[in-house]
C-alpha cells in the first residue's frame, strides 16, 4: 500500500525519522526521497511540526546527497502550498527572481528592471526578503525601500498595482507571501550552508498574470539551468529565461557575450548567445562596481555586512538616475537586462530592436515619472 502525503503529515516524528535515515546517512549509503517525502518533509518544517535539530538534518542532508529533480519539487511544492498566489487583472506577467540573500560585489540595477519593462508595457513583479543567509547581501527589499517604496504590501494591494495600468509594476516580500518559510529566516542562519530552500523559493510566483506568467531569472554554475527550467514548469510559468548574471542574477555581464538559456511554453531548453557590445554598451566592468570606500568586509561575521545600508541608498540613487534619463553602469545594465527579456518574449524581432525603444524609453524619463505613482 502506497503511503500518501496525508500519511505522511500525521506522524511527524516517524516521517522525519523515515527520511533522515535515508538522506544523511553519508556519501555512498545515502538514498533518495519520493516527491511526496520530500514535500511533506518542507511541510513539516514550515508547520513548525519538526523537531529543529531534525529540520535542520533533513534540509542538510538532501544538500550533501545532492537534491533529485523530485526531491527539489517536493520542497518546492510544500513551499507552494503555504504560498498566498494571487492573479493580478493582466493577461501576462513578468516575475523577475533575483537571488534572495542578493548581492555583495556589484551594485544591484535589478529592483528597476520591473518599472522599465512595465513603461515597455509588459507588466512586471520582482519579489525577495529584507536579507537572509549564507551571502546576506543588499536585496531589492533594501533598495527600493532606500528610494522610497513601500515593501510590505498585502498581497491584494500588490496585484492591484500590478494591474493598474498607470503603475503595471511592484516587488512582493516573503513576509506578505510566504509567512511560515519568512519565519525561517534565523533557522537558515543557524543551518549556515545553502540548502534547497535558496534554490526553490524564487520560484513560488507569488502574483500570476490571467494567460501567462513568464519567469526571468539568474545562474552562475552550468549545472543550475535544467534545475531551474524543471522547476518553473512545475511552477507553472509560461516560458523562462535565465540569464548568466552577476552574482547569479538578472544582470549579465557588461564586458563580454554571455550564454542564456530559455524555453517557450513547450518548447525544449534552448542555449542563446548575446553581446552586449552589439547593443552599444562598451563598459570595462562586467557589473557595476561598489565604490572601494563602502565595499562588504569578506572577513565579516556570518551576518550582514554593516555597508549594505549605505549600498542599498548608492543603489537606490544610481536606479533613480538611470530611469531619469542618466547615462550610467546601471542605465546599461537595465538595457541589457530588459532587451533580453522583451525579445524573449517575442515583442521585437532581435534584441537590438528591443534595445532601441529601451533606450527611447530611459532617456525619455517616463520610467522615472512611473515608479514615483507606485512609491
Amino acid at each position: 500500500m502506497n503511503t500518501t502525503l496525508a500519511d505522511l503529515l500525521e506522524n511527524p516524528e516517524k516521517t522525519m525519522t523515515s527520511i533522515i535515515k535515508r538522506v544523511a546517512t553519508g556519501p555512498e549509503l545515502s538514498k533518495s526521497i519520493s516527491y511526496d517525502e520530500a514535500r511533506a518533509g518542507m511541510r513539516l518544517v514550515l508547520d513548525g511540526l519538526a523537531d529543529p535539530v531534525q529540520a535542520a538534518v533533513f534540509l542538510i542532508g538532501l544538500r550533501v546527497k545532492r537534491e533529485t529533480d523530485d526531491e527539489n519539487k517536493g520542497v518546492l511544492q510544500a513551499i507552494l502550498d503555504r504560498t498566498k498566489i494571487i492573479e493580478a487583472d493582466v493577461d501576462e506577467l513578468v516575475d523577475i527572481a533575483d537571488p534572495y540573500n542578493g548581492y555583495a560585489r556589484s551594485l544591484p540595477s535589478s529592483p528597476f528592471l520591473a518599472v522599465l519593462l512595465a513603461e515597455a508595457g509588459v507588466p512586471a513583479l520582482s519579489h525577495g526578503i529584507e536579507t537572509v543567509a549564507p551571502k546576506f547581501g543588499v536585496t531589492h527589499n533594501q533598495i527600493l525601500a532606500a528610494a522610497g517604496v513601500s515593501v510590505n504590501l498585502p498581497v491584494e494591494e500588490i496585484a492591484k498595482q500590478i494591474s493598474n495600468p498607470e503603475i503595471g509594476w511592484a516587488y512582493a516580500d516573503q513576509s506578505v507571501f510566504c509567512p511560515s518559510l519568512y519565519e525561517l529566516t534565523d533557522f537558515r542562519k543557524r543551518i549556515v550552508k545553502r540548502a534547497a530552500i535558496s534554490t526553490v523559493e524564487v520560484l513560488t510566483g507569488p502574483i500570476r498574470g490571467r494567460k501567462k506568467t513568464h519567469l526571468l531569472s539568474g545562474y552562475v554554475h552550468n549545472e543550475y539551468p535544467p534545475i531551474y527550467t524543471m522547476l518553473a514548469r512545475h511552477s507553472g510559468f509560461s516560458s523562462t529565461l535565465l540569464l548568466r548574471g552577476t552574482e547569479g542574477g538578472v544582470t549579465p555581464s557588461l564586458r563580454k557575450r554571455g550564454e542564456f538559456v530559455r524555453y517557450w511554453e513547450d518548447s525544449k531548453d534552448m542555449l542563446v548567445e548575446a553581446d552586449p557590445t552589439e547593443i552599444g554598451i562598451e563598459r570595462d566592468n562586467r557589473l557595476v562596481p561598489i565604490p572601494v570606500a563602502i565595499l562588504p568586509d569578506k572577513d565579516r561575521d556570518f551576518a550582514p555586512d554593516k555597508n549594505n545600508s549605505e549600498i542599498a541608498k548608492l543603489s537606490a540613487k544610481e536606479g533613480l538616475a538611470a530611469l531619469q534619463g542618466v547615462n550610467n553602469a546601471t542605465s546599461d545594465a537595465l538595457l541589457f537586462s530588459a532587451s533580453l527579456t522583451l525579445w524573449h518574449l517575442e515583442r521585437f524581432n532581435s534584441v537590438k530592436e528591443a534595445a532601441v525603444a529601451v533606450r527611447k524609453i530611459l532617456s525619455s524619463g517616463k520610467a522615472a515619472e512611473r515608479f514615483k505613482r507606485a512609491a
